[in-house]
């Protein structure tokens, strides 16, 4: 028997190792995407600032974003053990380390912070990401986390089922990216001075889609790796719901575009998948294959309309972040509580469309309501707090220029010829 055990808690250790593994890839896919959304002369700006995801999100939470969270239970508000991985965990109870545990956690707590950085792209100063990051990595997103997860935590005593994020980490992130990006306020020259939206083309949509394709990969480690175990049988189905969500959110944005601009956009096509994969997210082991296409469907529908509703109220987001994860986070997350099958969560549960009453969506939109006001407001306060100690946004002179050569004091494409003096070469010809 103890054999028997032992195999299980490797198989289970790989696979979750794996699918952390996964998930911290798609951190190369946030780069990609958003280099390839933003302007050219602001890439290298992107790429520096997942950088900061990595490093200073993996070790503040390693610090104390991870006891916050994880840690032995108080009131249901927050843990008091586990900084820098130690004092008693004796309460998670898993087949695999703490660890393990930890790596996967902090995968997702560095795609929640990547969610933020979108939003405020092409203008925030980068000391001061630096400093909400450690905010979002250390507090924001451990203690919202924590009622919904941890053992004890007041939302999940409530009932409240987030499989993998929707809420807890898309939602969560894209309404804290509107409350950066409002407090930081438009890229210059993103609106005329009659309030109407000029448009700012992506500097590479090839990199862009590239970026889509492997945050589409990763999702697999996202949702399929949240069960935790290497032997669970609904991992296939996990799988297929994922892929059909994210291919429902596709299609009908080419086909709504189509209709709605007489082309098929591809920045909304590509934000179309994603806002699929963030819809599914909470609820993909526990609805319908019809389910998860209907929801991907709407999520791709409502992130265009949430797009345009932004522009039509001066709020910049240069990626799509808020309509993406905040919108589709929330379209999913309440999407349990329509959609559950009957005791696929647990004994007795079951969405308002399959006889389950009111009393799990009313749960759903409770947490949802809790942690979007959550992110918004701690995210508001943070800023201004921040804004006391450096400056929210780089100076005028800095944006015009580019991040990547006023802040980074680098270009992302060099237009140089290397170390060649082609007047020489030319003397010599």
């Amino acid at each position: 028997m103890d054999a028997i055990q032992q195999l299980s808690s490797g198989l289970d250790t790989i696979w979750v190792v794996l699918t952390a593994a996964m998930i911290l890839l798609m951190e190369g896919g946030f780069a990609l995407l958003e280099a390839g959304f933003v302007r050219q002369k602001n890439a290298v700006s992107i790429i520096m600032k997942v950088f900061v995801d990595i490093s200073f999100g993996a070790l503040i939470f390693y610090l104390f974003g991870f006891a916050l969270m994880y840690g032995k239970d108080v009131s249901g508000l927050f843990g008091t053990t586990g900084f820098f991985m130690g004092g008693d965990l004796t309460h998670i109870v898993l087949n695999i380390s703490h660890e393990t545990y930890w790596l996967f956690q902090c995968a997702f707590v560095i795609a929640v912070i990547s969610i933020v950085s979108g939003a405020v792209a092409e203008r925030i100063n980068f000391r001061a990401y630096i400093l909400y990051t450690i905010a979002m990595t250390g507090l924001i997103y451990p203690i919202a986390g924590h009622w919904v997860w941890a053992v004890n935590g007041w939302l999940g005593k409530l009932g409240m089922v987030d499989f993998a994020g929707s809420a807890v980490i898309h939602a969560l992130g894209g309404f804290s990216a509107l409350a950066a990006a409002m407090i930081i306020g438009p890229r210059i020259g993103k609106f005329s001075a009659n309030g109407t939206a000029n448009i700012v083309p992506p500097s590479n949509l090839p990199l862009a889609s590239v970026g889509a394709f492997i945050l589409w990969f990763g999702w697999f480690g996202f949702n399929s790796g949240s069960t935790l175990s290497a032997t669970n049988t609904s991992i296939g189905h996990i799988a297929v719901t994922t892929m059909l969500a994210a291919a429902a959110g596709s299609a009908t944005c080419i086909l709504f575009t189509m209709m709605r601009y007489r082309k098929a956009d591809p920045p909304m096509v590509i934000n179309g998948a994603l806002a699929g994969l963030v819809g599914i997210t909470a609820g993909c082991a526990f609805v319908s294959d019809a389910a998860a296409i209907f929801i991907g469907a709407i999520c791709g529908i409502a992130m265009v309309y949430a797009t345009e509703m932004l522009e039509a109220r001066r709020i910049d987001d240069p990626v799509g972040a808020f309509p993406v994860h905040g919108i589709s986070g929330s379209i999913g997350t309440l999407a349990v509580g329509f959609f559950a099958q009957p005791d696929a969560i647990r004994e007795g549960t079951a969405g308002l469309f399959y006889g389950g009453g009111f009393s799990l969506l009313g749960v759903q939109a409770l947490g949802l309501v809790t942690i979007c006001i959550w992110g918004f407001v701690i995210t508001w306060g943070c800023m201004k707090l921040i804004q006391l100690i450096v400056p929210l946004r780089v100076s005028r002179d800095e944006e015009l220029v580019g991040l990547d050569v006023g802040i980074h004091g680098v270009p992302a494409y060099s237009q140089e010829d290397g170390f060649l003096d082609l007047e020489q070469l030319k003397k010599g010809q």
